[in-house]
Protein backbone atom coordinates (compact mmCIF):
# COMPACT_ATOMS: atom_id res chain seq x y z
CA UNK A 1 0.00 0.00 0.00
CA UNK A 2 0.96 3.96 -0.33
CA UNK A 3 3.23 4.97 2.60
CA UNK A 4 1.39 8.02 4.86
CA UNK A 5 -2.20 7.84 4.79
CA UNK A 6 -2.10 5.50 0.87
CA UNK A 7 -4.02 6.74 -1.88
CA UNK A 8 -5.76 3.56 -1.61
CA UNK A 9 -5.26 3.97 2.23
CA UNK A 10 -2.44 5.94 3.28
CA UNK A 11 -1.06 2.87 3.51
CA UNK A 12 -0.90 3.97 4.25
CA UNK A 13 0.21 0.32 5.12
CA UNK A 14 2.70 -2.09 5.63
CA UNK A 15 3.62 -2.68 1.87
CA UNK A 16 7.45 -0.76 1.68
CA UNK A 17 9.76 -0.64 -1.31
CA UNK A 18 12.36 1.96 -2.32
CA UNK A 19 12.31 2.91 -5.58
CA UNK A 20 15.86 3.94 -7.08
CA UNK A 21 15.86 6.56 -8.44
CA UNK A 22 13.28 8.55 -6.61
CA UNK A 23 14.66 7.32 -3.32
CA UNK A 24 18.00 8.66 -4.45
CA UNK A 25 16.87 11.95 -5.29
CA UNK A 26 15.38 12.33 -1.99
CA UNK A 27 18.24 10.44 0.21
CA UNK A 28 16.65 7.31 0.51
CA UNK A 29 14.08 6.34 3.17
CA UNK A 30 10.50 6.57 1.15
CA UNK A 31 8.19 3.95 1.59
CA UNK A 32 5.53 4.09 -0.63
CA UNK A 33 3.04 1.60 -2.87
CA UNK A 34 3.52 -2.00 -3.56
CA UNK A 35 5.17 -2.59 -6.83
CA UNK A 36 8.09 -4.02 -8.20
CA UNK A 37 9.08 -1.50 -10.25
CA UNK A 38 12.12 0.68 -10.06
CA UNK A 39 12.79 3.84 -12.20
CA UNK A 40 16.88 4.11 -12.32
CA UNK A 41 16.30 6.91 -15.19
CA UNK A 42 13.65 9.55 -16.51
CA UNK A 43 11.26 8.12 -18.58
CA UNK A 44 11.48 8.72 -21.92
CA UNK A 45 8.96 8.33 -25.08
CA UNK A 46 9.27 4.57 -26.30
CA UNK A 47 7.95 2.76 -29.29
CA UNK A 48 4.27 3.46 -30.28
CA UNK A 49 4.00 0.13 -28.53
CA UNK A 50 5.16 0.62 -25.33
CA UNK A 51 4.57 4.73 -25.28
CA UNK A 52 3.48 6.03 -21.86
CA UNK A 53 0.76 7.55 -23.85
CA UNK A 54 -0.09 4.23 -25.34
CA UNK A 55 -3.56 2.74 -24.59
CA UNK A 56 -1.61 -0.18 -24.49
CA UNK A 57 -2.84 -1.98 -20.74
CA UNK A 58 1.16 -2.31 -19.73
CA UNK A 59 1.44 1.00 -20.55
CA UNK A 60 -1.12 2.83 -18.68
CA UNK A 61 0.00 0.40 -15.83
CA UNK A 62 3.62 1.38 -16.41
CA UNK A 63 2.65 5.22 -15.81
CA UNK A 64 0.61 4.83 -12.61
CA UNK A 65 3.11 2.66 -11.25
CA UNK A 66 5.39 6.33 -11.84
CA UNK A 67 3.10 8.58 -11.38
CA UNK A 68 1.91 6.89 -7.76
CA UNK A 69 5.69 6.62 -6.56
CA UNK A 70 5.96 10.64 -7.87
CA UNK A 71 3.40 11.21 -5.49
CA UNK A 72 4.70 9.24 -2.79
CA UNK A 73 7.88 10.94 -2.88
CA UNK A 74 6.51 14.79 -3.68
CA UNK A 75 4.28 13.76 -0.12
CA UNK A 76 7.53 12.46 1.55
CA UNK A 77 8.71 16.04 0.90
CA UNK A 78 5.78 17.81 2.12
CA UNK A 79 5.14 15.80 5.57
CA UNK A 80 8.62 15.77 6.54
CA UNK A 81 8.83 19.41 6.19
CA UNK A 82 11.76 19.62 4.24
CA UNK A 83 9.60 21.60 2.09
CA UNK A 84 7.75 24.41 4.00
CA UNK A 85 4.47 26.49 4.29
CA UNK A 86 4.02 28.82 1.69
CA UNK A 87 7.47 27.70 -1.04
CA UNK A 88 6.19 27.42 -4.72
CA UNK A 89 6.36 24.56 -6.12
CA UNK A 90 8.03 24.44 -10.15
CA UNK A 91 6.72 21.30 -12.15
CA UNK A 92 9.98 21.27 -13.77
CA UNK A 93 12.31 22.07 -10.74
CA UNK A 94 10.42 19.05 -9.30
CA UNK A 95 11.16 16.92 -11.89
CA UNK A 96 14.76 17.35 -12.21
CA UNK A 97 14.69 16.71 -8.80
CA UNK A 98 13.16 13.09 -8.81
CA UNK A 99 14.81 12.48 -12.19
CA UNK A 100 11.76 12.02 -13.73
CA UNK A 101 9.56 14.14 -16.46
CA UNK A 102 7.37 16.59 -16.00
CA UNK A 103 3.94 14.75 -16.81
CA UNK A 104 3.53 12.45 -13.82
CA UNK A 105 4.91 15.17 -11.25
CA UNK A 106 1.74 17.50 -12.92
CA UNK A 107 -0.40 14.53 -12.17
CA UNK A 108 0.48 14.18 -8.53
CA UNK A 109 0.35 17.81 -8.12
CA UNK A 110 -3.47 17.74 -9.34
CA UNK A 111 -3.65 14.91 -6.35
CA UNK A 112 -2.03 16.44 -4.22
CA UNK A 113 -4.32 19.24 -4.43
CA UNK A 114 -6.85 17.53 -3.09
CA UNK A 115 -5.56 16.44 -0.12
CA UNK A 116 -5.11 20.19 0.62
CA UNK A 117 -1.18 19.91 1.51
CA UNK A 118 -1.13 22.10 -1.57
CA UNK A 119 -2.74 24.98 -3.45
CA UNK A 120 -3.34 26.24 -6.67
CA UNK A 121 -2.99 30.21 -7.67
CA UNK A 122 -3.86 31.65 -11.29
CA UNK A 123 -0.77 32.55 -12.69
CA UNK A 124 1.60 31.01 -9.99
CA UNK A 125 1.21 27.80 -10.09
CA UNK A 126 1.26 25.46 -7.23
CA UNK A 127 2.33 26.49 -3.12
CA UNK A 128 2.65 24.47 -0.37
CA UNK A 129 -0.64 25.14 1.60
CA UNK A 130 -0.41 27.10 4.75
CA UNK A 131 -0.78 25.23 8.36
CA UNK A 132 -3.89 24.58 9.55
CA UNK A 133 -5.72 26.99 12.14
CA UNK A 134 -6.79 25.03 15.58
CA UNK A 135 -10.29 25.81 14.80
CA UNK A 136 -9.90 24.07 11.30
CA UNK A 137 -8.25 20.89 13.16
CA UNK A 138 -10.86 20.79 15.56
CA UNK A 139 -13.43 20.83 12.62
CA UNK A 140 -11.48 17.73 11.16
CA UNK A 141 -11.72 15.82 13.63
CA UNK A 142 -15.27 16.60 14.26
CA UNK A 143 -15.68 14.90 11.32
CA UNK A 144 -13.60 12.03 11.42
CA UNK A 145 -15.54 11.00 14.70
CA UNK A 146 -18.72 11.22 12.75
CA UNK A 147 -17.03 9.08 10.11
CA UNK A 148 -15.22 6.86 11.93
CA UNK A 149 -17.96 5.64 14.42
CA UNK A 150 -20.55 5.02 11.32
CA UNK A 151 -17.63 2.88 10.11
CA UNK A 152 -16.92 0.90 13.10
CA UNK A 153 -20.56 0.13 13.61
CA UNK A 154 -20.76 -0.88 9.89
CA UNK A 155 -17.65 -3.13 10.09
CA UNK A 156 -19.49 -5.00 13.06
CA UNK A 157 -21.32 -6.71 9.78
CA UNK A 158 -18.25 -8.58 9.11
CA UNK A 159 -16.82 -8.71 12.73
CA UNK A 160 -15.46 -12.24 12.04
CA UNK A 161 -13.55 -10.90 8.81
CA UNK A 162 -12.39 -7.82 10.63
CA UNK A 163 -10.68 -9.17 14.18
CA UNK A 164 -7.61 -10.84 12.39
CA UNK A 165 -6.44 -8.28 10.75
CA UNK A 166 -7.47 -5.76 12.81
CA UNK A 167 -5.63 -7.55 15.92
CA UNK A 168 -2.38 -7.81 13.26
CA UNK A 169 -2.65 -4.01 12.93
CA UNK A 170 -2.39 -3.33 16.47
CA UNK A 171 0.28 -5.17 17.00
CA UNK A 172 2.66 -3.59 14.22
CA UNK A 173 1.47 -0.33 15.66
CA UNK A 174 2.50 -1.04 19.36
CA UNK A 175 5.67 -2.27 17.85
CA UNK A 176 6.19 0.95 16.01
CA UNK A 177 5.65 2.55 19.25
CA UNK A 178 8.10 0.45 21.31
CA UNK A 179 10.47 1.25 18.29
CA UNK A 180 10.31 5.10 18.81
CA UNK A 181 10.26 4.73 22.72
CA UNK A 182 14.15 3.11 21.98
CA UNK A 183 14.81 5.63 19.67
CA UNK A 184 16.60 8.65 21.24
CA UNK A 185 16.94 10.99 17.83
CA UNK A 186 13.36 10.40 15.55
CA UNK A 187 14.20 10.83 11.99
CA UNK A 188 11.34 10.75 9.54
CA UNK A 189 11.34 7.32 8.13
CA UNK A 190 11.24 6.40 12.31
CA UNK A 191 7.91 8.52 12.42
CA UNK A 192 6.64 7.69 9.34
CA UNK A 193 6.96 4.17 9.61
CA UNK A 194 5.11 4.79 12.95
CA UNK A 195 2.19 6.51 11.64
CA UNK A 196 1.63 4.32 9.09
CA UNK A 197 1.11 1.60 11.57
CA UNK A 198 -1.06 4.16 13.61
CA UNK A 199 -3.17 4.88 10.19
CA UNK A 200 -3.34 1.23 9.54
CA UNK A 201 -5.85 0.39 12.35
CA UNK A 202 -8.00 2.92 11.57
CA UNK A 203 -7.84 1.64 7.49
CA UNK A 204 -8.39 -1.80 8.43
CA UNK A 205 -11.83 -1.08 10.27
CA UNK A 206 -12.45 1.65 6.94
CA UNK A 207 -11.81 -1.68 4.59
CA UNK A 208 -14.36 -3.89 6.79
CA UNK A 209 -17.14 -1.28 7.02
CA UNK A 210 -18.52 -1.85 3.55
CA UNK A 211 -18.95 1.72 2.09
CA UNK A 212 -16.23 3.01 -0.34
CA UNK A 213 -17.47 6.61 -0.01
CA UNK A 214 -16.86 6.46 3.72
CA UNK A 215 -13.62 5.37 3.59
CA UNK A 216 -12.38 7.52 0.83
CA UNK A 217 -14.44 10.45 2.36
CA UNK A 218 -12.47 9.43 5.84
CA UNK A 219 -8.91 8.86 4.24
CA UNK A 220 -8.49 12.53 2.86
CA UNK A 221 -9.31 13.74 6.06
CA UNK A 222 -6.54 11.74 6.89
CA UNK A 223 -4.46 13.77 5.10
CA UNK A 224 -5.31 16.63 7.35
CA UNK A 225 -4.74 14.35 10.34
CA UNK A 226 -0.87 14.35 9.23
CA UNK A 227 -0.71 17.94 8.61
CA UNK A 228 -1.31 17.88 12.64
CA UNK A 229 1.02 15.91 13.88
CA UNK A 230 3.42 17.83 11.40
CA UNK A 231 2.65 21.24 12.73
CA UNK A 232 2.74 19.82 16.17
CA UNK A 233 6.60 18.14 15.40
CA UNK A 234 7.79 15.50 17.62
CA UNK A 235 5.04 16.23 20.59
CA UNK A 236 2.78 14.87 18.38
CA UNK A 237 4.44 10.91 18.92
CA UNK A 238 5.63 11.03 22.31
CA UNK A 239 1.80 9.24 22.74
CA UNK A 240 2.46 6.18 21.29
CA UNK A 241 1.92 4.24 24.37
CA UNK A 242 -1.43 6.24 24.63
CA UNK A 243 -2.66 5.44 21.72
CA UNK A 244 -1.89 2.00 21.42
CA UNK A 245 -4.06 1.92 24.75
CA UNK A 246 -7.06 3.77 23.00
CA UNK A 247 -7.01 1.09 20.09
CA UNK A 248 -6.86 -1.90 22.00
CA UNK A 249 -10.02 -0.06 24.05
CA UNK A 250 -11.56 -0.22 20.60
CA UNK A 251 -10.62 -3.94 19.70
CA UNK A 252 -11.32 -5.14 22.69
CA UNK A 253 -15.16 -3.52 22.86
CA UNK A 254 -15.26 -5.12 19.43
CA UNK A 255 -13.98 -8.44 20.21
CA UNK A 256 -17.12 -8.80 22.84
CA UNK A 257 -19.40 -7.21 20.46
CA UNK A 258 -20.15 -4.37 22.58
CA UNK A 259 -20.78 -1.74 19.33
CA UNK A 260 -21.99 1.14 21.70
CA UNK A 261 -18.75 0.80 23.99
CA UNK A 262 -16.80 0.36 20.39
CA UNK A 263 -17.90 3.70 18.74
CA UNK A 264 -17.73 5.06 22.29
CA UNK A 265 -14.04 4.51 22.08
CA UNK A 266 -13.71 5.39 18.92
CA UNK A 267 -14.76 9.25 19.55
CA UNK A 268 -12.64 8.95 22.90
CA UNK A 269 -9.39 8.20 20.96
CA UNK A 270 -9.96 10.80 18.18
CA UNK A 271 -11.22 13.51 20.66
CA UNK A 272 -7.17 12.52 22.75
CA UNK A 273 -5.65 12.54 19.59
CA UNK A 274 -6.77 16.03 19.00
CA UNK A 275 -5.88 17.08 22.72
CA UNK A 276 -2.43 15.50 22.42
CA UNK A 277 -1.88 17.88 19.14
CA UNK A 278 -3.63 21.17 19.40
CA UNK A 279 -3.87 21.40 23.31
Amino acid sequence: MRTFLSHHGLQYDIGFYEPVAIASALGGGIHTSEAATSYAEPVRPQSDSTSLNSTAPGARLQRKVLRDDVYDAILELLMSGEITPGTSLGIDPLARRLGVSPTPVREAMVQLEGTGLVERTALRGYRVADPLTAAQLAEIIDARVILETGAIERAFRSIDALLPPLTEALQAHRTQAEALNERKDLDYPSLQRYFNADWNFHHVILEHCGNRYLREATERLAFSTHRMRQLAGHRSVSDGDQAVAEHTAILEAIRTRDVSTARQAMQNHLAAVAERTIG
